[in-house]
């Protein structure tokens, strides 16, 4: 398996110390051959400074806000510059941050939700088109091989026509209010203002790229019921989804409309990371779960059922190629968001952004994940009605 041809050099905006996805961001880009080589790790410019040099940022290029970074990396020369920017802050700075690099010139890895709002995501996807830019969107549970093996047999007609899939992802670490106990991410994660939804803008985002890129569907209406269960918490922390699908790439409509269903649950006590994801088709299903990601069940009707397991020969070419290890050496969550990044790269230096022939979540995808999510606040806050995904 090989890394892209040449290094790069990344920028990154949040992320520092005592943060959690910054390191893993900056291990996942690491394991492609990819240098931190600028750096605004924090919105307080002494801790910014701080994270910069325990990270060895020269003092020239750890900046003490984001709008300093941009503007400094703008004007040197391109030899010496960032390559792209990797943005690990709250939800409601994403946009103002990735327009900013992306008017510059200089490619983005934006942490989802992309943005807040379908107006930003819109603003910032004609950007991108406009600047002729990358903006990858780091839905990484799309990077495990066994999910490219999901969508493989899936778009091979394994399946036949898709009738319905079942995404669940489930963690209990907001089980209490930790938010106001001095917990970091679960206190801005639970700020309206800063997040913008609760569990299913954060996990329930994940769960529909996850269905979008194994069954290759789109969610067309949600009925969504949110609630929330913590006394005190002024965002959802539970989302029960019912979702009418549809294939942007048919013809003509299916005699009756795919189903779906997510369940997001913050709270649900006791799990860790529980996503999972189930598709039914006409003539067999398919079942992968997180927790477990080297193992794939492939259930063909009236068959033995066939459990496929990363690095088999058997696999198709972006399974094998997503993978780093032999099998039997685990391969996780690291790895599968390198593989985002290793795609990212790719379309860094072909010189455009292309998310599907690279093979990474782009700002397409990025635009659909918050269509989603407004959608399933507007159905929520009208009685559950079916809503339209805009």
């Amino acid at each position: 398996m090989e890394s892209v041809s040449q290094p790069l050099r990344m920028g990154m905006v949040g992320g520092g110390s005592g943060a959690f996805i910054g390191p893993v961001h900056r291990m996942a880009a690491a394991l492609e051959g990819i240098r931190l080589a600028a750096g605004c790790l924090s919105s307080t410019p002494d801790k910014a400074a701080a994270s910069g040099r325990e990270l060895g940022l020269p003092d020239d290029r750890n900046y003490p806000n984001w709008k300093a970074m941009v503007e400094r990396e703008r004007l040197r020369p391109r030899y010496e510059r960032i390559d792209f920017v990797t943005i690990v802050t709250p939800n409601d700075t994403h946009y103002q941050i990735a327009r900013a690099f992306v008017d510059a010139g200089i490619h983005v890895v934006v942490d989802k939700p992309m943005c807040r709002t379908g107006v930003e995501a819109a603003e910032l996807a004609g950007a991108v088109k406009k600047a002729g830019v990358a903006c990858a969107v780091t839905y990484n549970y799309g990077g495990y091989p066994m999910v490219k093996q999901a969508r493989h047999m899936v778009r091979q007609g394994l399946l036949g026509a898709v009738r319905k899939a079942v995404v669940r992802y489930h963690q209990g670490w907001l089980a209490s209010a930790v938010e106001k106990q001095g917990q970091k991410q679960a206190a801005w994660r639970t700020e309206p203002g800063r997040a913008g939804a609760g569990a299913i803008g954060d996990i329930g985002t994940h769960a529909e790229n996850l269905l979008a890129a194994i069954t290759g569907l789109r969610i067309a209406s949600v009925c969504a019921d949110l609630a929330t269960f913590v006394p005190g918490r002024r965002v959802d922390d539970d989302a029960s989804i019912l979702l009418r699908l549809a294939d942007p790439a048919a013809k003509a409509a299916a005699p009756v409309q795919p189903r779906g269903v997510i369940s997001a649950c913050q709270v649900a006590a006791g799990l860790e990371n529980d996503l999972s994801i189930e598709v039914f088709g006409e003539k067999g299903s398919l079942a992968w779960r997180q927790e477990e990601p080297e193992t794939l069940i492939h259930r063909p009707d009236g068959q033995p059922v066939q459990v496929l397991r990363r690095g088999q020969p058997c696999l198709c070419d972006a399974a094998r190629a997503a993978s780093r290890l032999p099998p039997g050496h685990p391969e996780g969550f690291i790895e599968a968001l390198a593989n985002v990044y290793r795609a990212a790269a790719r379309a860094i230096v072909a010189g455009a952004d292309g998310p599907l022939e690279h093979d990474y979540p782009g700002v397409e995808d990025g635009q659909r994940g918050v269509r989603f999510v407004e959608a399933v606040l507007r159905s929520a806050a009208d009685q559950s009605r079916w809503t339209a995904v805009g």
